[in-house]
């Protein structure tokens, strides 16, 4: 594409190479090897390039405005691969500020600002055997290991205030990372922003520098290198992408020329609940903008996925629905969703949105917004509400577990245990439960089991699986010694035999979007507290079973509406080597023709307390039967969840707050 369509698309807010052409990049001139700078600031009466190839002099290199739109560009021969710089912008007003590069690839390590020439053209991926390969997933596992890449493990070190002193390099953490997301069945890493940003306590969500890689973690090529190797060893990356709102410093976006050139000018909606700028996606240079920094990860660091981060901020103001849609957000988003989705038909785009807002999985040709998949945080919330109660409490929420696939074939959903949850004294997982040391680990595996064979694909934050019990903080790294201690080591294994069944059993993750696909076998069952259902592939099954009681289950009888032959359990959340009692299915496990909840069919096993268990099983073809009357049969799953939720209002919005 020529600079000339590039700089066209920009201000029609259709472009998504904008870094290609703004920023600072190599170039040569009249045989003269040098850097070329550009910058869009429209409202600036002039503007100045200062950095160390002047001695931060910008009087002896004035940029030349190229462009009635407000570009301007410098040609630098003294410049150098990896040198300091700024912009000094003369605004209307008389002020003169000192700016970072909006497109710089590199910058300074808080709390020093200055932008740096990194030349990204010299990196050379050998991933095309993945790239080739890698597809949206709907019918594939999709287990996501979320990370801070700062704390998930740090070097020794004394200062906990200091955590610069622990912190690894992208390619020192390359082999511990890759050898854990192996072990333990992850199919892709997430990654919490790298896009750089001053405060360590945002975790990278307030971002200075959308198309600068964090300087903590190294430079950008050793990013690369840590992605391309995730690849070469069949694990996808995705990357946290925050296109809501920006921070406030006076050294990057915020009243860039003097002007809010890519804030609202709006007093009500200029700031987040956060406090940070919330961008204008009125403005098609500001969509161009954005667009691009989506782009860029995609495009120059080959990740598979973008998790865009509070999208409910841009589909209502401010990301309430009482103050109406948002239609300069809608329109960013589905923008963005289509031209990604053009340009990378195997990425996944996904949205961390906490509305009711429709269709938001649903292509933007049929009116939708067009992402891959959604977080499911309506489910994420009420199950762990239901596990916070009593048990003897919990028979008046019951369907708090049954809802979810009540509205789950509305969208593409993913379930998330997610940084969020574990910070900000709304405790650990594990130690949201109620009940003693050892009856949180016993129900967390049940919660566990629960969700992994629930449809939908799977996201957990680190430390989540080591059953860790203090709050995550950004400044310590995992708690790794606990697997030193016999609970956490057992849960520890027994959320790798989960990821394990996971993706490698077929009904769970094939047609986990065709409701044909799933039947509950026990939904109502109020005074017992037991859940029961089954997943399908053609005529493989899996059943799941759960007692979230105190109460022992020695007969449970499973419901099934065909005949089942080969039936094994394949995990029980109570063996022993998972810190259980022991209970265990082992002998021969028969289907018999003995009605139950309303089917023909049926086997018993034990389900203990806070027990839950899973079992494979062959569909066989089902022989004709004599008429005769049946007792009768116990309301349906279909038709007591449908009674129970006819007054259910939508899931609750998301209400952790960011830093």
């Amino acid at each position: 594409m020529s600079y000339k369509q590039l700089l066209s698309d920009y201000f029609d807010g259709t472009c998504f190479t904008a870094y290609n052409y703004f920023g600072a990049h190599p170039e040569t001139r009249n045989d003269t090897p040098g850097w070329v700078f550009r910058v869009w600031a429209p409202h600036a009466v002039k503007v100045q390039l200062m950095g160390e190839m002047n001695n931060w002099n910008g009087d002896t290199a004035e940029m030349e405005r190229i462009t009635p739109t407000g570009v301007y560009e410098y040609f630098c021969p003294e410049a150098w691969t990896g040198m300091m710089y700024r912009y000094r912008i003369f605004q209307q007003d008389g002020q003169v500020t000192f700016r970072s590069d909006p497109y710089a690839f590199r910058s300074q390590l808080r709390p020093e600002n200055a932008s740096i020439t990194c030349d990204l053209s010299n990196y050379r991926f050998q991933d095309e055997n993945w790239i080739s390969r890698r597809r949206l997933g709907h019918d594939d596992p999709l287990n996501i290991y979320e990370i801070h890449l700062g704390s998930w493990q740090m070097k020794p070190h004394t200062d906990k205030d200091r955590p610069d002193q622990g912190w690894h390099t992208y390619t020192e953490i390359a082999h511990n990372l890759i050898v854990y997301l192996k072990e333990n069945h992850y199919t892709h890493v997430e990654f919490m922003p790298l896009a750089e940003y001053p405060f360590d306590g945002s975790w990278g969500y307030m971002i200075s520098g959308f198309f600068s890689v964090t300087s903590r973690y190294g430079t950008p090529q050793q990013l690369m290198e840590l992605i391309d190797e995730l690849h070469r060893n069949n694990i996808g990356v995705i990357m946290d992408y925050v296109p809501i709102h920006f921070v406030p410093d006076n050294f990057a976006l915020a009243n860039f020329d003097g002007t809010h050139l890519y804030e609202y000018t709006a007093n009500d909606i200029a700031y987040s609940q956060w406090g940070s700028c919330n961008f204008d996606f009125e403005k098609e240079e500001v969509r161009s903008f954005l667009q691009s920094a989506a782009n860029f990860w995609v495009d120059l660091f080959h990740v598979d996925g973008l998790r865009v981060d509070a999208v409910s901020n841009a589909i209502h103001w401010m990301g309430n629905s009482d103050r109406g849609v948002n239609m300069g957000g809608l329109s960013f988003i589905r923008g963005l969703n289509t031209g990604i989705h053009e340009r990378h038909p195997g990425v996944m785009m996904i949205a961390e949105d906490s509305s009711s807002y429709p269709k938001v999985t649903v292509p933007a040709k049929y009116d939708g917004l067009g992402f891959d998949y959604k977080w499911d945080l309506g489910w994420m919330n009420d199950t762990l509400k239901y596990f916070s109660y009593a048990p003897y409490d919990r028979k008046d929420h019951h369907n708090m577990l049954t809802f979810s696939m009540y509205y789950f074939y509305s969208e593409l959903f993913l379930l998330p245990f997610s940084h969020d949850e574990v910070v900000h004294g709304k405790k650990t997982i594990v130690d949201k439960i109620f009940g003693t040391y050892e009856e949180k680990f016993a129900q967390a595996r049940l919660l566990y089991a629960y969700m992994y064979t629930h449809p939908g694909k799977k996201l957990n934050f680190m430390g989540n699986d080591l059953g860790q019990l203090r709050e995550w903080d950004e400044r310590q790294e995992c708690d790794w010694m606990l697997l030193s201690y016999p609970q956490h080591d057992a849960f520890h294994r027994y959320m790798q035999r989960l990821n394990e069944i996971y993706t490698t059993s077929k009904p769970l993750y094939i047609g986990e979007y065709n409701s044909e696909c799933f039947r509950w076998t026990e939904a109502d069952n109020l005074d017992d507290g037991t859940y029961s259902y089954i997943r399908m592939h053609g005529n493989e099954v899996i059943g799941f079973v759960m007692n979230t009681y105190g109460m022992d289950r020695p007969e449970y009888r499973f419901a099934l509406p065909f005949p089942v032959k080969d039936i094994k359990e394949i995990l029980s959340s109570d063996e022993d080597i998972y810190g259980g009692s022991g209970v265990v299915n082992r002998d021969p496990i028969v289907c018999t023709d003995t009605p139950h909840n309303g089917m023909d069919y049926s086997f018993t096993v034990h389900v203990p307390a806070f027990g839950a268990h899973i079992f494979t099983m062959t569909r066989v073809p089902e022989k004709k039967k004599p008429v005769r009357k049946k007792a009768a049969a116990k309301t349906t799953a279909k038709t007591a969840t449908a009674k129970k939720r006819t007054t259910k209002k939508a899931p609750a919005k998301k209400t952790s707050p960011k830093q």
